[in-house]
């Protein structure tokens, strides 16, 4: 049990602590939860952190189950045996990923604002959430960082359902769980306080752990 996200960042940071003060390693967060886990991360171990906005493609009638996934770049992953199983046409699939790009797209410029995207290529990247529980979001995420070829993938993640985590460790080159519950319903099961992350939050921690780092490369 975490009593809130600082600590289960602060945790994480401690198993980190080999990538301290390292040029080569970035921290993605996904938002909103993993932003405060990031700035936790990058704060203890001297490294920037940035947003990777991945958006669950719902079930028609049941957003909550995942049939896909839309990414930054636009590209999508679908869980074929629930789109079959659930008879999703190929027009429910095109009009949610237009909705969802847009929408990755506006709180991309709300977060980071103008401030170019940095470059990924042969950088080690911590990839970060505030938990896991089907895990599939996390692997869209996972898909669009590896097309950019970075030198190494860690998911850094401070609670996950197991059996989630065992679908995504052979798509990372390592993973950084402290805990793997067996008796795993939520997410939120494991902090003391799970209240949710404003954008206003999100906000100010990226714009105040920016500073001094606004002349990374960028990915052109």
């Amino acid at each position: 049990m975490y009593k809130d996200r600082e600590e289960a960042g602060d945790e994480l940071a401690r198993v980190l602590q080999d990538y301290k003060n390292d040029e080569s390693t970035l921290v993605l967060a996904i938002p909103r939860g993993g932003a405060v886990i990031a700035s936790r991360i990058s704060k203890a171990l001297g490294i920037p952190w940035d947003f990777v906005v991945p958006k669950k493609i719902g079930a028609p009638h049941n957003p909550e189950l995942a049939i896909g996934v839309v990414m930054q770049d636009g590209s999508v992953i679908v869980n074929e045996n629930a789109r079959f199983f659930l008879e999703v046409n190929e027009s429910y699939l095109q009009q949610e990923k237009q909705r969802l790009y847009k929408e990755i797209q506006r709180r991309m410029q709300l977060y980071r604002k103008d401030r170019p995207y940095p470059e990924l290529k042969d950088k080690r990247i911590i990839l970060t959430d505030d938990g896991i529980a089907t895990g599939f979001t996390v692997k869209g995420a996972i898909k669009f960082i590896r097309n950019k070829n970075p030198r190494e993938i860690i998911l850094a993640v401070p609670v996950a359902a197991p059996e989630s985590l065992e679908e995504l460790e052979p798509l990372v080159d390592r993973v950084v769980c402290p805990l793997r519950p067996r008796m795993f319903y939520a997410v939120g099961q494991f902090y003391e306080d799970f209240s949710q992350t404003t954008d206003e939050e999100v906000i100010r921690l990226f714009e105040k752990d920016s500073k001094g780092y606004d002349n990374l490369p960028s990915d052109k």
